[in-house]
């Protein structure tokens, strides 16, 4: 029988699988000082097209790959591991979610610094959501209870629930910064859209794998007297 949160996570995984073609037509309205009127579309200065790109590419690396890296990670290390190859699986964890948290600030700053930020836009609403909760969950993560303890049931809700509302909105604001992109500079992001879909559908593809991938290695094999059954 599946544990509540492991159905929630495989119903969120599912739905962003699913929901990618909505995603790729998500949000044509403006986005600060990234997308102004169509008219001045191409009068982008070189300065500050390298900085919406560096922006677009440290959210990518780190809500887009380091992330779901992480949680993979983390993942595999449920499957029975114990000693020294539970050590590697937590701190490869730990590493990948702080390299993560980094390159989401360095983000944040520049968005901060170099962008007019009006939040009248989902882009910029869901980013900002964003970042409380990435520093949320680093906060949360620092602060787990001893394994056994009374707290580390809800702590571990926590952590879980934190973590899937990054992955999804995460994966949902790298589509609308690409169509703030293609907007504001008038470039054809459609190769971007295609390769992020790939790596998103490989990335919640091989998640639910993990959990399927004993079962089904003990397809071919008879377990004590058990008869072999056609089923």
């Amino acid at each position: 029988m599946l544990v509540p949160h492991k159905v929630c996570f495989r119903m969120s995984t599912l739905l962003v699988v699913f929901s990618l073609p909505m995603f790729a037509g998500f949000s044509q309205e403006s986005v600060g000082s990234h997308t102004s009127s169509s008219g001045d579309a191409h009068n982008v200065s070189p300065c500050l097209l390298f900085e919406i790109t560096l922006h677009g590419f440290l959210l990518w690396a780190s809500l887009g790959l380091l992330m779901p890296l992480g949680v993979l990670v983390i993942r595999m290390s449920n499957r029975g591991e114990r000693g020294i190859r539970l050590k590697i699986y937590f701190r490869a964890h730990a590493i990948l979610q702080m390299l993560s948290v980094l390159l989401a600030t360095a983000g944040a700053i520049m968005s901060i610094k170099n962008f007019s930020n009006s939040f009248n836009n989902h882009h910029q609403r869901i980013g900002l959501v964003l970042y409380g909760i990435i520093w949320l969950q680093a906060l949360v993560g620092f602060l787990r209870p001893v394994r056994g303890s009374k707290g580390r049931s809800p702590w571990f809700f926590g952590h879980w629930t934190l973590g899937t509302a990054v992955s999804l909105l995460g994966v949902i604001n790298i589509y609308s910064g690409l169509l703030a992109y293609s907007k504001k500079t008038s470039r054809s992001i459609r190769l971007w859209v295609i390769l992020f879909t790939v790596e998103v559908s490989f990335i919640s593809f091989f998640y639910l794998l993990q959990d399927k991938w004993e079962h089904i290695q003990k397809q071919g094999v008879i377990l004590g007297n058990e008869p072999s059954r056609p089923i």
